[in-house]
This record gives C-alpha cells, structure tokens and sequence, in this order.
C-alpha cells in the first residue's frame, strides 16, 4: 500500500504537478479567491497582449458610440444625414485597424530601420505647416493656401487629404527617441551623453510643434520624459530640463493672446465668468461642468444629453469626455477611466517584461504619451487643469488622431507578443497557419541569456 502510494507521488512530481496547500495560490484559486484567480490570469504568457487588445477595442467601441451621440442632432439639422460625422469617424477606425493589423506583424528590426526617416517626415510635415502659415497668413476660409497645398495651425491639406502632422510626430518621436537612447544604452544617462544625439532632434521638434499647438509640445515633452525614464537617464538631468522646458511653456503662453485667456480663465473663479457670452474664456470649461452636474451618478440616457446641442463648444472631441459624463453619469466614467487604467498597466507592463532596450523605452514612452494626454484631456473637462484642446484618446471625434494611436497600439501588440514568455508560448504551441497569415506571424524566440530585470534606474 505505502509502496503504491510512493509510486503515485513519484509520477506526480514527474508530471510537475505537487499536493496543493492551502498557501498555495491554486488552492486560494480552488476554493474562489479572486485575487488568487486574478493573478493567475495575469501570470500568463500571453496576458499583456490580451489585455491591450480588450482594453484598446472596448474603448474604440466607445468612442464610435459617443461620437455619434454627439453629433447626431446637429448633423440632422445641417444636412438632413445623423450618420455622416461617425460614418467618417468608422473610416478613420477601419484605416486605424488596418494600421494596428500592420504594425503588429512588423518586427523590432523595422522599427529601428524606420524610426529616423519617420522622425524627418514628420519634421518637414510639421516645418512646412509653420512656414505656411507664417509667410502667407491665416484666409478668412482658415488656411494658408499655397497651389494645392493649405494648411493652418493644426492641419495640413493636401487635396481631399487631410491630417494632423503632430499626431504623426508623436509616434515618430517615441521611435526615433527609444532608437537614440538604445543605442546608447548604459552610457547615455548623463546630459552631455544625450546633449549632442537626442536633445537637438527633439527640442526642434518641440519648438516646431509649440508655434501652433501649445498642448501637444507639452504631450511631447512628457513622452520624451518617459522614454529618457526608461533609459535610465540620471533625476538630476530631469530637473535641468524640468525647469528649461517651464520657462519655454511660460515664454509660448505669453506670446499668444487667447493662451492667456485660456489660463486666467481657469485661474478665475467660475463666479467671474460670463455663462451667456460664448466668447468668454471660461464658457466652454462652465458649460462641460454643468454638463458633468446634470449626468449625476447614472447619467440622463445615451443620446439624452442636451447641452452637446449647441451649448456645449467642441462637444464631440475635446469635451466629449462632458458628453459621457451627462449621459453615463459617473458609472460610465469610471469605465472609461477603467479601460484607459488597463490600458496603462498593460503598456507599462509589456515595456517592464520586454527584455530588449529599445522595445522597453519605445513601449514606455507609447504608454505615457498615452496615459498623459488622456490626463490632460480629462483633467481639462473636470477643471483640474486648464483647457489645451487635446483629444480624447480612442474616444473623441478626429481621424488622424485615431488612426495613429491605433498604429501606436499596433506597436504595442508587436512588442507584446515578443516578450521572451509570451515568444515561448506561441512557439511551444504555434497557432494555424491561416491565423498567422491573417494575424501576426510568431515572433523570435528569445536569447538563452534574455532576462527581464526591471530596468536599473542612473544614479542622482
């Protein structure tokens, strides 16, 4: 009897499977602990990946959603069609898709190749539009028009082609930065290091950006921030250039009217403001707060808010997040909020899991570009920071914005699937060969010495 029971344990072990304990996170699982069943979920291979996916497409379902509840009324009345303004926003997520299905097949190797003649295409794309529209002036259609060409502070045409550079040169920026400072990985951590391989790229392209969209250079800068985080670049050099880049904000700010408007409308008190007068700087900050007043905790109803009729300036981009807030009330927000949390755990997870320097900064610096732009998008609609006219990522109305988070979500899903387990994985057990031709081929299997250390941060 004892020898049969030895036996049993023996093909146990063999099998790599022990006696579960009541320690022992599997037992905690067994008898329906969540958190045990939570991290067991997240202990697998393949979780980072899964959880962008549902995160990003939870989100792009959302935004179609609300765009069209925002839009739908006055586009009925302008045109006698409610569907045009999200039909166009659909395209926009079809080509956003196409750019995510793309970008997660590429391997690291073509990013690295691509990363400089993007950083330059999005340079002259961007120094084009500044020249534009300082040598021939603002039309009263709203753009500079030279031959076919027009472009105006935000936007470039060219034909019926139309986009923001700026969004452009946020991806640009995350590859062509984490492509710098991987290369120089382990030594540029000082600011000599970076001064004369970095820097000059980046601030050209900060003050570029700054001439016309004073929000999105400082998106910028923090992505920036975060991919000199990741590469281990010393604190004292973030207060050096902490304190530069505050200087260069106030100096943007007071050369521009309407951006002092804006900041002393929100260092105002609401009582100050002028609710009827819709030129007011603090109008549209009062009319998102009534809108967030009227949604209380269960909101008025999908398509049941009033104040986006109108009342409610830029209601179906920069102030959508006011739009969900009236009609989903606080349990809708929470969800958003949710998602973009997920969202952020899963891209800060992938760079911390990825064992490659370049995957880990670019990934780093995806996320908080990401994450930053969704606080100051938020924080701008709830009052907490001043209004800076950027979009809502995933969910606000704008197809070039959309189209490159997508493709930068598409990086994201590239990178995860190459983490050294999740490479495992998918090479200890290969999907169809139909799904990797429709989906995304395996990735490299990792070095025998690959590790995935938490990246060590520079000294102060």
């Amino acid at each position: 009897m004892d020898t049969d029971i030895r036996v049993a344990d023996h093909g146990a072990e063999a099998r790599g499977s022990r006696p579960a304990r009541n320690g022992d996170p599997g037992s905690r699982a067994a008898r329906g602990d969540p958190l045990a069943a939570l991290r067991g979920l997240l202990a697998r291979p393949l979780s980072s990946y899964y959880l962008l996916l549902a995160s990003s497409g939870l989100l792009l379902v959302i935004g179609l959603v609300m765009v069209f509840s925002a839009t739908s009324v006055q586009a009925y009345v302008a045109s006698g069609n409610a569907y045009a303004p999200v039909t166009r926003q659909l395209v926009y997520a079809l080509i956003g898709l196409a750019a995510f299905w793309i970008a997660q097949r590429l391997p690291v190797g073509t990013y690295r190749a691509v990363a400089r003649p993007l950083m330059g295409f999005a340079l002259l794309l961007i120094g084009v539009q500044d020249l534009a529209v300082a040598l021939v002036g603002v039309h009263a259609i709203g753009a500079a028009r030279i031959g076919p060409f027009r472009a105006d502070e935000l936007w470039v045409y060219l034909g019926p082609v139309q986009m923001q550079p700026s969004e452009l040169g946020k991806l640009a920026l995350c590859l062509w930065g984490g492509q710098v400072l991987a290369a120089a990985d382990g030594t540029g951590r000082r600011f000599r290091d970076i001064a004369g391989s970095l820097l000059p790229g980046a601030v050209f392209m900060l003050l570029l950006v700054g001439y016309g969209d004073l929000g999105t250079m400082i998106c910028m800068a923090i992505l920036l921030f975060g991919l000199m985080y990741a590469a281990g670049v010393r604190l004292r050099v973030f207060a050096w250039l902490g304190a530069a880049g505050l200087a260069g904000v106030l100096g943007l700010v007071l050369v521009q009217t309407y951006r002092i408007q804006r900041l002393t409308g929100f260092i105002h008190s609401p009582a100050t403001c002028h609710v009827q007068d819709v030129n007011d700087p603090c109008y549209q900050a009062l009319e998102g707060r009534y809108a967030i007043a009227n949604g209380g905790w269960f909101g008025v109803g999908l398509g049941q808010g009033h104040l986006k009729w109108g009342r409610l300036p830029n209601a179906h981009n920069d102030f959508i997040f006011a739009v969900i807030a009236e009609e989903l009330g606080v349990v809708g927000c929470f969800v958003v909020l949710a998602l973009l949390g997920v969202l952020a755990y899963s891209g800060f997870r992938i760079a911390r899991r990825s064992a490659d320097p370049f995957r880990r900064i670019v990934a780093t610096g995806i996320t908080a570009w990401l994450v930053v732009q969704s606080v100051i998008n938020i924080g701008g609609v709830v009052g907490l920071l001043p209004i800076t006219g950027l979009p809502l990522p995933f969910i606000s109305d704008g197809g070039s914005a959309l189209v490159v988070v997508l493709g930068a979500v598409g990086v994201l899903a590239s990178f995860a699937r190459a983490e050294p387990d999740a490479a495992r994985a998918l090479h200890a057990r290969p999907p169809d060969k139909w799904v990797r031709i429709l989906w995304a081929p395996l990735p490299a299997l990792p070095t025998p010495d690959a590790r995935e250390p938490r990246p060590r941060r520079g000294s102060t």
